[in-house]
């Protein structure tokens, strides 16, 4: 539950820094940005300082206000290496890329998961085998 909370406030904290990024890069306020998208300054104040998640409605209305697609407010932002990417293509190699990485994690996890529940099983199975052939020599 720990990692789920945690992957969310990463893509939350992404969202936040690429609407950050790029409002500056195009030189407008909070308040321009907030009137291009029809919502008020508090909530971009508040989605800048990561401490809201929006609707995907206000998401939308963000980035065509700031002259991007959607996907990619929420490409990771790496500072010195690039700018917001403005092409979808290389944007899209990014995020199956990470969603590469990610699935081979998961699925490495789920291994580890199923070869521990199997072990387990035969543990508890051998045991319970063990005990039975006590108590039948007992029996005899």
């Amino acid at each position: 539950m720990k990692e789920k909370k945690e992957k969310y406030e990463k893509i939350r904290l992404i969202l936040a820094q690429n609407i950050k990024k790029r409002r500056e890069k195009l030189g407008i306020s909070q308040e321009k940005l907030a009137e291009a998208a029809d919502l008020s300054v508090q909530a971009i104040n508040t989605i800048e300082g990561c401490r809201m998640w929006i609707s995907d409605k206000s998401i939308t209305r963000i980035a065509k206000a700031l002259e991007v697609e959607v996907f990619q407010l929420f490409v990771p932002y790496h500072v010195n290496k690039r700018e917001l990417p403005l092409s979808p293509s290389s944007a899209l190699i990014e995020l199956r890329q990470n969603i590469l990485k990610d699935t081979e994690a998961f699925s490495t996890t789920i291994d580890h998961r199923i070869k521990d529940a199997i072990k387990n099983t035969a543990e508890h199975f051998n045991e319970k085998e063990q005990k039975e052939k006590k108590n039948h020599n007992r029996n005899r």
